[in-house]
């Protein structure tokens, strides 16, 4: 999936729960194209994008 300004831009304007940028800009993906997130990661679900834990 490429990434898009849009994308770079939300991903520095999120809250700072997860300090990991990669992640970061997954979650900023998944917001700007109403795509659900399939992780372990339990800090992902603090931000407002859907998720599916694994």
């Amino acid at each position: 999936m490429e990434i898009t300004i849009k994308d770079g831009t939300l991903a520095g304007q999120l809250p700072n729960y997860h300090n990991d940028p990669f992640d970061r800009m997954l979650i900023a993906q998944a917001m700007n194209n109403n795509l659900t997130i399939i992780t372990r990661d339990s800090k992902i679900r603090n931000y407002q994008v859907k998720t599916i834990l694994a």
